[in-house]
């Protein structure tokens, strides 16, 4: 059997396994840990862009279609210290076949540390852990000069201290860039897929979405603008407070300001790039804003920004965003071409 066959019957599978709907609800969920940025570039602008057309084989993460010839044998890890002591890691690598396409393979792990066991009566009783895991095998082709597509696969694997789950989820996605190189656009349909074992014999859906995406160059000025709409499915992003008995307290989210709900799908990102060598982003999410703000402060909030440089045959990266006024999150990205290495 071919490989876009088995590509084929894969995907129909995951298809008929999921449900979408218009009124997902924040925390409904499972495996959202999938929805995360490890990437440095992408965290520093504004936590996820799917229409950049760039050699940066982590950005395969938010878009497959991003896998290309020019990423063969590119490796990149990202390490990135969460909030309140959440450690996420990231490795990724690309290799291109002659006649058959670009294939990657990676790995996203999460660890959520070490929490203290105690029962009812709040008695201590040892420790336990709790982490996800995410291997993503990626493939693409070229369509036309201009246009790409790309599939990954995501088997998943959670333990939460005795809870465990396996699911499977694949990203699909298309990018097309002008003929310049100035301008790109994709369009990727996230977290498609199923759990297939449960931790209490109850299936929770999981974090699907679509997202599209611009990037434009500008042709006489060392800057790049990037936006991309996300959360598609659930137009209106309503979310339930409950109190301790699992009543619903309050409803959360767009008050009615059309503009403010256009917003809470967006995601901005502006770059300066002087040389192909160096980079300085900055980003805005208006929906982080909005929801981890602090009224009276809202400070830096739902801003991020971050920094690129290249030494030797190693690119280096940084992303820091603001989540809230308690702290900001950190995201640092290496990556290298082992073929460079050979010249």
């Amino acid at each position: 059997m071919k490989l876009p066959s088995v590509i084929q019957i894969v995907v129909l599978f995951l298809l008929a396994n999921v449900t979408v709907t218009s009124a997902q609800q924040a925390g409904g969920n499972t495996y959202d840990f999938l929805n995360l940025t490890n990437s440095a570039r992408a965290g520093a602008l504004g936590g996820n862009q799917v229409g950049m057309n760039l050699n940066d084989v982590s950005l395969v993460f938010h878009n497959p279609a991003n896998l290309s010839q020019a990423l063969h044998q590119s490796l990149t890890f990202n390490y990135v210290p969460y909030v309140a002591d959440i450690k996420m890691t990231y490795a990724g690598y690309a290799h291109h076949l002659e006649n058959m396409g670009t294939f990657g393979v990676s790995i996203h792990a999460i660890n959520y540390g070490t929490f203290d066991r105690a029962d009812v009566n709040g008695n201590l009783n040892g420790t336990f852990s709790a982490a996800e895991y995410a291997i993503s095998l990626s493939y693409s082709k070229i369509l036309s000069p201009r246009l790409r597509a790309g599939i990954s696969l995501k088997p998943v694997i959670s333990n939460l201290e005795q809870y465990n789950s396996f699911g499977i989820a694949a990203d699909l996605g298309v990018l097309y860039h002008s003929e310049d190189e100035l301008f790109s656009a994709g369009l990727t349909l996230k977290n498609v897929g199923s759990q297939i074992t449960t931790y209490n014999d109850s299936y929770e859906p999981l974090p699907t979405d679509l997202q599209i995406g611009i990037s434009k160059k500008l042709a006489h000025a060392p800057f790049r603008l990037s936006l991309t709409a996300q959360d598609l499915f659930d137009w209106n992003m309503k979310y339930q407070v409950q109190d301790g008995n699992g009543e619903t307290v309050t409803e959360e989210g767009n008050d009615g300001n059309a503009l403010d709900q256009v917003m809470r799908h967006l995601i901005l990102g502006v770059e300066l790039v002087p040389s192909d060598n160096f980079y300085i982003a900055v980003g805005y999410n208006h929906r982080r804003r909005q929801e981890l703000g602090v009224t009276e402060r809202m400070s830096t909030t739902g801003f991020s920004w971050g920094f690129g440089f290249r030494v030797y045959k190693f690119h280096f990266a940084y992303g820091s965003a603001r989540y809230h006024l308690a702290g900001s999150s950190n995201h640092f990205s290496i990556s290298t071409n082992l073929g460079n290495f050979r010249r």
